[in-house]
């Protein structure tokens, strides 16, 4: 924990009456200068950080949000309430995630873009809503084999390339993709509430 960080205040949720609520969070964690954590607006429900996250100089996660392991979140990056961010994902400078948003596992984002919509994993959006295709550095860096990554540009693809309907895409890809990074990135876009970031090229 360095200087200035806030780390388990109350949320800033008008709802909140002062409950007692809970933040847990893991092991390995680095917190940078002015980084502020919120706890949960709930005692039915708390806000977690895994382990190995490195949040930088004032990011921000605000109350009930989940944040898996070996995340970064840059300078500036905004969590809002009761969102997720998946393992290995990367927020760069100024990202925002609007709330109740998911991020992706080891997805990433571009400086000063936002999300409104679920962020797939193993994307890269720039802009709002916007993705550019899959984060093949990352892939490549988290160690997942030249196949693996292969399927995934083929499920890509597949899903935000096509002409079908999503729901059609989706079945499709279904029979498939039997591997299991595809199968991730399937079931989660299969279970978007909100609706999932759409490809918007280069």
């Amino acid at each position: 924990f360095h200087t200035g960080c806030v780390i388990g205040d109350a949320p800033q949720d008008v709802k909140y009456k002062g409950e007692p609520t809970r933040l847990i969070i893991g092991e390995r964690n680095l917190f940078r200068e002015h980084v502020t954590v919120h706890r949960s607006n709930t005692p039915e429900e708390d806000t977690r950080i895994g382990s190995e996250n490195f949040f930088m100089v004032n990011s921000h996660v605000g109350h009930n949000t989940v944040v898996g392991n070996k995340a970064v979140l840059a300078n500036g990056a905004l969590v809002g309430g009761h969102a997720m961010i998946g393992d290995g994902a990367f927020l760069a400078g100024n990202a925002v995630v609007h709330q109740f948003c998911r991020v992706g596992a080891f997805a990433m984002m571009q400086g000063c873009s936002g999300v409104s919509l679920d962020l797939p994993p193993f994307t890269i959006v720039r802009g709002i809503n916007g993705m550019c295709g899959l984060n093949s550095v990352g892939l490549k860096r988290a160690g997942f084999s030249s196949e693996e990554r292969q399927e995934l540009k083929k499920a890509y693809h597949a899903l935000f390339l096509s002409d079908d309907l999503l729901k059609d895409a989706l079945e499709k890809a279904r029979g498939e993709f039997t591997g299991v990074l595809a199968g991730q990135l399937i079931h989660f876009v299969a279970a978007s509430q909100r609706g999932t970031c759409s490809h918007t090229g280069r």
